[in-house]
């Protein structure tokens, strides 16, 4: 199956942090360029690429005299200021090499959930592709703050490969493969090739990156679910196996792709989100939305938190508390205490006719993984 790669026609690449810089903070140039040997042979043989490329924060240490990666929220947002630029620099000069331009794409999860925003990224990238552009895709560093706090990029390319409707991701890192164990572990076994989650049964998962970068091997297997749950083949390898990995060889571990595209705002309402506040359901409300994929009306709803507006995603649980849903709620927090237990028919004959509709309607709702 590994020949999808091969064959792949666009191609989401993902490189992480600590493939691209010294421990010092600085770009490893040498890194840059045999990671962009790669891709421009690739790119010049027909095949479209689209690089999310990790390393703002990482490049911006050293000219901030910085020994290691900040803590505090704002020095990581000037370090991914004063880096992004550094960044973009490197990869224009490398790639210009071969006669190539790139274009920088900055995103953060709110340009991924709103529709009009996520509808212009779409647009972007696809005409950066027509236009013979590599687009360079990182997440906006310098204003997000969720991103940066529990975040990592493998997550932004699993969804990117979604957006392009792309035929492969490929994720470098600086571990060259998925094992059932730590690979320092005598006796650790390379995984080649994961079919579902059974295949991970019982497999340990590191949570904690390099020193330079934010993940670990539970984002990357988080971000292969994710691109493998919307039909695309994924391969985990390390950058200095890029080659390898991008002509359909053994290397790596490969996720065998288990699923059709699904909608992009349900896929981003699920991966892209993260619920603003918390419905709390009955059980017929449960059995409606998850059972029979109903559309959640007010008389359904026992309990609300959190402070929202209209539009936002509200995570949706079940009667003893576990998120069993997410959706975009109708309604701001302040609004639906006093709809709570009563139809949509007392709501508008009391309230008005404004008042006759769902709290959220089936189409903004999406069902957890582990309830779907």
């Amino acid at each position: 199956m590994r020949e999808q790669i091969s064959a792949a026609s666009k191609v989401v690449v993902k490189v992480g942090s600590s493939s691209l810089t010294t421990p010092q903070g600085t770009i490893d140039v040498d890194r840059v360029d045999a990671l962009v040997d790669v891709l421009a042979a690739r790119r010049r043989a027909g095949t479209q690429i689209v690089l999310v490329s990790s390393g703002a924060i990482a490049a911006g240490l050293g000219p901030l005299g910085l020994s290691a990666r900040p803590r505090d929220l704002a020095t990581q947002q000037a370090a991914a200021s004063v880096g992004q630029g550094v960044l973009v620099a490197r990869y224009t000069s490398s790639f210009a090499r071969y006669g190539l331009r790139v274009g920088q794409v900055l995103l953060t999860a709110d340009d991924m959930m709103r529709r009009a925003h996520h509808v212009n990224a779409q647009r972007t990238l696809h005409r950066l592709l027509e236009l013979g552009i590599v687009p360079i895709v990182n997440e906006n560093d310098t204003v997000a703050t969720d991103e940066i706090r529990f975040g990592d990029n493998d997550r932004l390319a699993a969804l990117v490969s979604h957006l392009i409707r792309a035929d492969a991701l490929v994720l470098l890192s600086d571990v060259d493969a998925l094992y059932d164990g730590p690979p320092s572990r005598s006796g650790a076994r390379r995984l080649a090739e994961i079919r579902g989650p059974e295949d991970l049964a019982g497999v340990e998962l590191g949570r904690n990156g390099a020193a330079v970068g934010t993940g670990g091997m539970v984002t990357k297997v988080q971000a292969a679910r994710i691109a493998t749950g919307a039909g695309v083949p994924v391969v985990l390898t390390a950058a200095a196996h890029a080659a390898q990995a991008l002509s359909g060889a053994d290397v790596g571990t490969y996720f065998h792709p288990g699923g059709r595209h699904p909608g992009t705002r349900l896929l981003w309402l699920a991966h892209a989100t993260t619920g603003r506040g918390r419905l709390s359901l009955d059980p017929g409300a449960v059995e409606a939305v998850v059972g029979r994929r109903k559309s959640l009306l007010p008389a359904g709803v026992t309990s609300v938190e959190g402070e929202f507006s209209a539009g936002d995603p509200v995570d949706l649980c079940g009667p003893e508390g576990d998120v069993v849903a997410r959706g975009l709620v109708n309604f701001d927090a302040a609004e639906i205490p006093g709809l709570l237990g009563r139809s949509t028919r007392e709501l508008a004959y009391t309230l008005g006719p404004e008042y006759e509709r769902e709290l959220i309607h089936r189409d903004d709702i999406v069902i957890l993984e582990t309830h779907a």
